[in-house]
């Protein structure tokens, strides 16, 4: 029989649904209500417009238009009733849980105390309808009380992890005085802050079978390092690496079917998608929330390793035969999802921005669910909520997943868009402090002092070489095959045509500007700048740069911002026709702060001895030309910053500069402008014009007693040189 799908919801995780069922040859429509700009248009998928609050308009749409089976997404309409109207009032079979059962996500008061009931490991708690009880409770615990839960339905917002005992009293204050999650903040419920590595598992359940999916672990946080504010998820990785089989199968016992069971004992048979939030302690698993649908963004990563028919595993659930149809998944893969928000999230933020680069990203093999999307009035793809969109990369490992899907999440442009650059990047390391519960705890500090133990991460380091040796390859030219992972390298001067020469090199640094590319996430143009400072300096004798190594040394290494330097190195090379041949970094903390990091590069070059520039031969006469400059040096960023501290001012005030943007604009590569002209012996000297300005750099190059004429009325002059001038 030719199924028909209604698909309830509007994210991320309803457009792998709608993904995954169009792959059942038994599926030949999926209707999704709402929908997004992703499920707008497809063979098999399309969306429409419902009313989804009334579940008697939405069950007979249903039967009007011979649905066939019914998929609830969210938690609000399972929570409202949808599944108990549904079986009261057709015959169209709905996956997901009853009201009664949903409570388990609904109210978290509710779960709680279920916990506890049926001897569930959970962090300890108290549930409170009184704000100043609640304080009382926070300030007087004997252990860290600082997670604060809004009990109702807050659409994943309802959580505060706070630093402080100031700051979880001020989050209560804010669910049940100001009310900032409504009704949902009724009742609070204060806990224990747990430590360790948090997991998601979720599982398909019929009431009685309970089937495992693959262990995924959401990034909540927005920043890097797991900082800034907590998400609804910033990207998921699946499988989680450090669980066994027979770790899964104890919480798939201890956890998941005595929640299945406890339900069931209680009259709340539960038929659907279980997710249990899991917190892996010293002491154990613990649960640190349950959910009734699927995750999101896991679902996007773990339905991308699914291998099996969904429709046929969802039905059996209904139906009650789950384990006669239990689901199969290629956990030989690994998928890796990166989220891409909108600026601002997940404050406000603004809607109906143009996106950019999705046909671009999944040409190259990547999966875009969409999520906050819509299409405006042309057919283009426009921002319609805080999590844009999910970009998911499924390849043979780790490595290889993460660095696909945050490559492809930064293809994803449109006004303000941002993503994390280290989701799954923890992982890639060997050891992961506090992540081991079974087989008595492991105890990691029986191999000895590490390198790791003094703030040397060498995973990292090796990691970050792996990510970086394809940038390298990009740049092999002749005599040079730019094959990333020494110090240095090998360069045959006759193999490139260059049997008589003489070489020349360059080392330089970037300077101040690192650090205001560092405030704004601008790696890559540190990078850049610092192969255009030393290639351009060849320039000054004529020379064709040959190779280039870069030295990177930081306090502690941050692979993402590590890799988006030499990404910017490797373009730069390529754009000044030199091979990325080996370079050094060096992890030194107690010389550096954190992650503050600083970079050298050393080119070389090859002078034939026929082009040797001579500045004698100069003459009065000779035409100067002038190259336009992209904006300020490296150098420039020292007096920038002098004037900013005198004059008490912030970037982002500064009219004209677009909040310092224009300030990163990466230095001009002059290579393949003007090597082809000294090639041809047009050119009889070059400067370069750095810290000394124009009165210090050009007389370097001229003969004694000869001088230039400069026309500066014929120039260009950029925003930020007005500004600096009329401070």
């Amino acid at each position: 029989m030719a199924e028909h799908v209604l698909l309830v919801g509007s994210g991320g995780r309803e457009h792998a649904l709608a993904w995954t069922l169009s792959k059942s040859p038994s599926v030949s429509k999926v209707f999704v209500a709402p929908g997004n700009a992703g499920t707008a248009t497809g063979e098999k998928v399309s969306n429409i417009a419902l009313h989804l609050k009334d579940f008697k308009s939405v069950t007979q749409w249903c039967k009007e238009n011979g649905v066939t089976f019914v998929v609830v997404g969210p938690e609000d309409p399972l929570a409202d009733g949808i599944v108990d109207y549904f079986s009261q009032n057709s015959d169209i079979p709905v996956f997901g849980p009853t009201a009664a059962a949903a409570q388990i996500e609904a109210d978290k008061s509710f779960a709680k105390h279920f916990l506890v009931k049926h001897d569930i490991p959970t962090a300890r708690f108290q549930s409170f309808r009184d704000a100043d009880e609640a304080c009382n409770y926070i300030m007087s615990a004997d252990f860290e009380a600082l997670v604060v839960k809004a009990s109702g339905l807050a659409a994943g917002k309802g959580v505060v992890v706070a630093s402080t005992k100031q700051q979880a009293c001020e989050a209560v204050k804010e669910m049940m005085t100001a009310k900032v999650f409504g009704s949902a903040g009724e009742v609070v419920v204060v806990e224990e802050l747990l430590k360790g590595p948090e997991v998601s598992l979720l599982a398909f359940t019929d009431g009685e079978t309970v089937a495992l999916m693959p262990p995924a672990q959401d990034h909540k946080r927005l920043l890097d390092n797991d900082e800034g504010p907590n998400t609804g998820g910033m990207g998921a990785v699946c499988p989680y690496p450090w669980l066994s089989e027979a770790e899964l199968e104890k919480i798939k016992t201890d956890v998941l079917e005595k929640t299945v069971k406890g339900l069931a004992a209680e009259g709340k048979k539960y038929v659907g998608v279980l997710y249990a939030g899991l917190m892996l302690t010293k002491d154990g698993p613990k649960v640190l929330e349950f959910n009734c649908r699927f995750g999101d963004p896991e679902t996007q990563s773990i339905l991308s390793l699914l291998k099996s028919d969904l429709l046929t595993t969802l039905k059996a659930c209904v139906s009650g035969t789950l384990q006669q149809a239990t689901p199969i998944f290629d956990t030989s893969l690994t998928a890796a999802g990166v989220v891409v928000v909108s600026g601002g999230y997940p404050g406000s933020y603004r809607k109906g921005l143009k996106i950019s680069g999705i046909s671009e990203v999944e040409k190259s093999g990547l999966k875009v669910f969409h999520a906050g999307t819509t299409l405006d009035a042309e057919g283009n793809a426009v921002t319609s909520g805080g999590r844009v969109l999910a970009v998911v990369a499924v390849e043979p490992n780790l490595k290889a997943a993460v660095h696909k899907a945050t490559e492809g999440a930064g293809l994803i442009q449109f006004d303000g868009a941002f993503h994390r650059k280290d989701i799954g990047a923890k992982f890639l390391k060997r050891r992961e402090s506090n992540a081991c519960w079974a087989a008595g705890d492991r105890d990691e500090t029986s191999e000895g002092l590490q390198y790791k133990d003094a703030g040397v991460d060498i995973e990292a380091g090796d990691y970050l070489v792996e990510v970086i040796k394809p940038l390298a390859k990009m740049t092999r030219r002749s005599g040079c095959d730019a094959d990333l992972g020494g110090f240095g390298g090998v360069f045959d001067l006759a193999a490139a045509g260059l049997p008589s020469c003489v070489l020349t090199c360059r080392t330089l640094g970037v300077g101040r500007k690192i650090k205001f590319a560092e405030k704004r996430g601008h790696h890559y143009n540190i990078g850049y700048d610092l192969v255009a400072e030393c290639v351009n300096d060849l320039l000054v004798h004529g020379a064709e740069p040959l190779f280039f190594l870069d030295y990177y040394a930081t306090g502690k290494l941050h692979v993402p911002a590590a890799e988006e330097v030499v990404r910017g190195i490797a373009e730069g090379c390529l754009q000044a026709g030199c091979a990325l041949v080996g370079g050094e970094t060096a992890e030194m903390p107690g010389m550096y702060r954190g992650n503050d990091y600083d970079v050298a590069g050393i080119a070389v070059g090859a002078i034939p001895n026929s082009r040797l520039l001579l500045q004698q031969q100069v003459a009065v006469g000779d035409a100067v030309i002038a190259l336009t400059s992209s904006g300020l040096q490296h150098d420039d960023f020292v007096v920038l910053e002098e004037v900013l501290l005198a004059y008490s001012l912030h970037l982002r005030k500064l009219k004209g500069v677009n909040g310092g943007q224009e300030l990163l604009i990466p230095t001009e590569i002059y290579v393949k402008s003007v090597l082809p002209a000294m090639r041809a012996g047009k050119v009889k000297s070059f400067a370069h014009i750095t810290g000394g300005g124009l009165t210090e750099n050009i007389p370097r190059v001229l003969p004694p007693g000869l001088g230039v004429h400069l026309d500066a009325s014929k120039w260009f002059m950029p925003p930020v040189f007005g500004w600096l001038q009329h401070m």
